[in-house]
């Protein structure tokens, strides 16, 4: 659902191979994923205990790595697996039904009393979805002590030019501005806001092909 990364600096990129997850990576990815979203204002709506919102992440985030990233589309990430990006093809950004059924006992572990919110939450940010065929990202991380080096952007990189050379746009949610302004470097644009939490809202976000130049913009 929400993005955390930070802006890029092509050096650091440079240094950085990519490779695509397995199963064996998911206990480590998923706390990687919790720590860069241990500040995320949705979460921390989401799980405001900050004793348990960590173990409440890594729950949620093995449970998106396993049942969206590597059963229904791709997870990009390193050698030294310091960050994730979870994407997914064209009619398959949506879990299943009986996938649901089958996680809901994790997701309760996840997220505890607060599952009601969460569910309402991530089916508000269903209902919105774009319909057109696009590839999506459910979530992006890096850990925080690789932040500001260009590795969000370049997880997302083969995605991306997936997408040009398809000629299909992307989408993602942003949580807060500054996210936002991230993923505008890379071509994305707000196309709507979803209100949550009072003043807080979700930025959600397309981002057009690059047809010409097959190539991130």
């Amino acid at each position: 659902m929400q993005k955390h990364m930070e802006s890029s600096q092509p050096a650091a990129e440079q240094r950085t191979s990519l490779r695509t997850a397995t199963a064996h990576d998911v206990a480590q990815l998923a706390s990687v994923l919790a720590a860069a979203f241990n500040h995320d204002p949705v979460f921390e709506r989401l799980l405001p205990n900050e004793r348990t919102r960590a173990r409440g992440l890594r729950r949620f985030f093995e449970i998106e790595l396993r049942a969206v990233g590597l059963a229904r589309g791709t997870v990009w990430t390193t050698d030294e697996l310091d960050g994730a990006a979870l994407s997914t093809g064209p009619g398959k950004w949506r879990m299943p039904a009986h996938a649901l059924v089958l996680h809901g006992r994790a997701f309760s572990r996840a997220f505890g009393v607060r599952l009601p919110r969460a569910a309402t939450l991530l089916a508000r940010v269903e209902s919105r979805h774009v319909r057109q065929p696009h590839h999506y990202f459910p979530a992006i991380g890096v850990a925080p002590e690789r932040q500001g080096q260009g590795l969000g952007s370049k997880l997302m990189a083969p995605t991306l030019e997936c997408c040009d050379q398809a000629g299909l746009p992307a989408y993602l949610e942003a949580s807060s501005e500054r996210s936002a302004a991230l993923y505008e470097r890379l071509g994305f644009r707000v196309v709507r806001e979803l209100q949550y939490g009072g003043s807080q809202s979700l930025r959600l976000m397309l981002r057009a092909p690059n047809v010409q130049k097959g190539s991130i913009t």
